[in-house]
This record gives structure tokens, sequence and C-alpha cells, in this order.
């Protein structure tokens, strides 16, 4: 078996977090704040991304303790075992190489005795010279003129990961209008092909086997509004597929020069570096896809050399962890403070949840500790205006991320000093809240004596609320590579210390199966 098979509760490092948080769980952040080097002793800075993790529930001790729990249950091992092309997706006797898609060392990566990297650059070259085309006018509908409006079509990680990035780069979109059909809503397509013209639209659908019933429903559905202006002989010019099945696609009426691989070794949802991401190579050109995935290369790297002490997707899986399993709290909000990534805690909630939505262990047996974090979230400032008040002064314990951005991409200074003012506001005022004597203090300044003794227990903010800051210089491609693949690798540690596969997904079967029976009933 590839992964050990580790019981994180039954290791020495668990004994001795469970001890550690007995004696220092009702720590307050304020209190640990008063010391001078607390910010330093506790930021990571890697390249133009800087993790402040200073305003937590932790000590230097904290972070010892799990780290050491990292080693005992030998993440090393199976951060090696990945990258290297072992069958880590055991239950579906899977090699999960994400990673050696955006691999740019020459060192070759075998599955089944093959070098893979020949494979990826041949399919690189081919999204470049066909992206460039489309991009170009070169590309030509049936009646000869140029393409305007890209449609995605696929579902889960065929749609997720390509729409989020293509919303997130926005700023460097070339005149490519980008749209996304997923939901077997009617609704949804129908919406969507009103606005089309035929002549100049490209459908990319991306579906493995090409056979997920909500990506060919919706394809099919197309295919017929595009044959009441054109014909069968059309179909090449205006459709393109990402897919292993040759014969479906060939059904379908597709060029078989125009389907791109898809591969086993790539899980769904950590496909937008493969050919999944052609929407987004067409949408901000393929110089900009290219970065992003040398975004994701340099925290593979990251990742995979530094130290756990000093290695940001292991830091913020361990402190996860530490409020998970031992504070109970059973959500983490991802708050972005920009609002190109506003489809962000919707794609990290596939990533996360349904990657560590488990209850059995690697041995199969039921798992009686919490796993899989609950996460949600939206952009600041909007956020603050709607769920923020339960994360300040609710009763739940809810850690949150927090994304910015040094600089805007529009130059709005203004806009963007009001921004980051918030950004760190926020984090302040769940970290430090605001004491009886202050609240008041402020009413009696403010000519509200008499209110004091009515209003002071509801203006009263606890504080002590977990927080991290992650920041970056500005909004890039590069940059967004990096966020990405930072999350991707705190879900695989996180994996790994809870004893689970964090890359098959069983749990979206059943729906299915019993929808079909329901279906020709």
């Amino acid at each position: 078996m590839a992964l050990k098979n580790i019981n994180p509760t039954a290791t020495n490092a668990w004994k001795e977090l469970t001890n550690h948080f007995n004696d220092i769980q009702n720590i307050n952040i304020k209190d640990l704040a008063k010391d001078v080097n607390r910010k330093e002793d506790f930021s990571l800075n890697f390249d133009d991304l800087s993790v402040d993790f200073s305003k937590n529930r932790i000590t230097k001790e904290t972070i010892q303790l799990l780290v050491d729990l990292a080693k005992e249950v030998d993440l090393k091992d199976a951060i090696e075992k990945q990258y290297s092309g072992e069958i880590i997706n055991v239950t579906e006797g899977r090699e999960v190489l994400h990673t050696a898609l955006r691999s740019s060392s020459e060192e070759p990566i075998l599955v089944e005795g093959k070098n893979i990297k020949p494979q990826i650059q041949a399919a690189l070259r081919k999204i470049k010279s066909f992206s460039n085309k489309v991009i170009s006018g070169k590309w030509k509908g049936y009646t000869g003129k140029s393409i305007t409006d890209i449609v995605n079509i696929g579902i889960g990680g065929s749609d997720l990961g390509p729409d989020m990035v293509v919303e997130s780069l926005k700023h460097y979109k070339n005149q490519l209008n980008t749209h996304f059909v997923s939901n077997v809503d009617g609704d949804h397509v129908s919406e969507i092909i009103k606005t089309l013209n035929p002549e100049t639209t490209l459908f990319v659908i991306v579906s493995k086997t090409f056979t997920t019933q909500e990506t060919i429903t919706n394809s099919e559905t197309i295919k017929n509004w595009f044959l009441k202006s054109a014909t069968i002989f059309d179909i090449p010019k205006h459709f393109v597929a990402v897919s292993t099945n040759l014969e479906a696609v060939d059904n379908f009426g597709i060029d078989k020069k125009n389907v791109f691989p898809m591969w086993n070794w790539v899980g769904g949802r950590f496909s937008l570096w493969s050919a999944v991401g052609l929407s987004i190579s067409l949408s901000v050109g393929y110089d900009n896809y290219k970065a992003l995935l040398e975004g994701a290369e340099e925290m593979d790297l990251h990742y995979k050399n530094e130290e756990f002490d000093k290695n940001i997707p292991v830091i913020l899986a361990l402190i996860s962890i530490w409020y998970n399993n031992f504070y109970g709290a059973e959500t983490e909000a991802v708050l972005p403070y920009s609002q190109y990534l506003k489809k962000l805690p919707d794609y990290l909630q596939q990533a996360i949840m349904e990657s560590n939505g488990k209850g059995v262990d690697r041995n199969g047996d039921k798992i009686d500790y919490q796993t899989g974090t609950i996460v949600w979230g939206s952009t600041g400032t909007n956020m603050q205006h709607a769920f923020m008040q339960l994360v300040h002064q609710g009763t739940k314990l809810i850690p949150a991320d927090f994304i910015g951005y040094k600089e805007s991409l529009h130059g709005l200074t203004d806009h963007h000093n009001k921004l980051m003012a918030n950004y760190y506001g926020q984090m302040d005022a769940l970290a430090f809240g605001k004491t009886k004597e202050e609240v008041h203090l402020e009413l009696k300044f403010s000519g509200n004596e008499d209110k004091i003794e009515s209003l002071l227990p509801f203006k009263v903010f606890e504080g002590n609320r977990p927080s991290n800051a992650i920041l970056f210089d500005k909004l890039t491609p590069r940059s967004l590579g990096k966020l990405i693949a930072l999350y991707e690798h705190k879900i695989y540690t996180q994996g790994i210390l809870w004893n689970i596969y964090s890359y098959d997904q069983f749990g979206v079967e059943l729906g299915k199966e019993l929808a079909k029976k329901i279906l020709n009933k």
C-alpha cells in the first residue's frame, strides 16, 4: 500500500497536543499580541506572498507539537509519493499528478513505466496553437466569421476551476467572451444560448468519459440549437472536446484533431492545470495561462522542499486541524478582499469538501474523530455587511483566511486604501474585540450616558477569534496559480493527517444512481 496508515489520535504527538490544549485552551490572542516579536515569529514569507498567522490561539509550543504530529504520521513520505507518481489514490487505483502538469523540470515521471512529461508538453503545445488560432481570428466559423464567444460545457471540476480562474483573471482577458454551462437545469443553458450567435461561438465540451449526464444533456441541447441554422458538417468548426472517449466524441461530430487529452492520473477537481483549462487559455491567452502554471509550480516546490515549520500549506493545514479537532470548530471562512475572487469560495468548497469529506480511514474503518472542515465565504467588504455579524458576535468559533493584495489592478488608490483598511480592521476586531470598559467610555463620550446600562452588553465584542492574513503583492496569473496550489497542498496535508484518502469521491455516486432509476421510472 502506497500511503502509510496511521491513526492520528493514537500517536504520541496527539496525546501531547491534547494535554497542551487542556493547558492553553482559554488563551487570549490579545495577551499573546503583547509579545513585540509575535508577528515576526508567526509569519512566513515566500516571494510575493506573506502569511501572518499571529492572530491565532497558538504558541510556539502549539506549532512545534503540530509539526511533531505531521512528522509522526510521516507526511514527508506522503508528499514524496505524490510527486513521484505512486498510486496514492488507492481506492481507485490511480496516481495523483496534477503537480506534474505544471512541472517545468525535465525529470521523468513514470506512470505504468512510461514517462508522462512528453504527453504533457504535447498537450500544452496543442493548447497554445489552438488558443492562438482562435484569439487571432484565424479560426473561422461556418460562415467565415471569426469567433467572438467561447462556451465551456462541463460540471464539477470541469466547470468550477476554469470558471473561477476566468473570473479571477478578468483584468487580463482578451476580446473573447467566455461563458460556462454546467447545471442540468434547462434554464441555465437557455439563458446562455439566447445571447449567442451560432456563427461566431465555439463550444468546448469537457467530459472525461463523454457520458456525464449534465454535460451531455447540455451539449445535445446546444447542438440541436446550433443545427437550426447550421449543418452537421459545420460541427467541427464550432465544437471541440476535452475527453478520453474518442468514439463518443466522433459520434457527436467533433473532428478527432480537435480533441484534447485527459488523463486518469488527474482528478477532476485538480484538473484546471490540464486541457480542462482550455477555456482559461482562450480567455486570457496562452502566456497568461502558462504564468498560472508557473505560479503553481513555485508553490509545489516550496511545499515539497521546505521544512514543515516554514512550509505555508503545511502550517495552514496544521492550524486548521488545531481548531477542527481540538477546539471543535466545524467551519472555516475564506474571505478574499478582491471582487475578482468572488468565485474562489465556491471553487474551494468542491476542492476541500469533496476531497476530505470522508468518514472512513485508509483501513476502511469508521472514523471517531472529526475530518473535513466545512468551507464557506464571500468577498470583502460585501460580507462585512452580511454574515460577519455571526463571526464577530455569534456563538460559533469560525477561523478565517483573509486574502488580500497590496496593490489594485485599476489603480483607484482611494478605493484600495479603504478596502485594505477594512481587511486589517476586520482581523483586528476579530482578534482583539471591544471590552466593557471601552464600550462604557464610548457611550459616555457620545452623549449616551443614560443608555449605558441598557446598551452595554450588546456592544461588547469578546474578540479572541482567529484569522490568517494571506497577502500577495498583486493579483496576477502567477500569484493566482500560487494561491490555488497553496490550498491544494493544504487539502492533501490534512487528508494525510486525518488518515483518509483525499483523492476519491464515491460520495457523489449514490445520488446519481438513484436519479437514473427515478428517471427510468
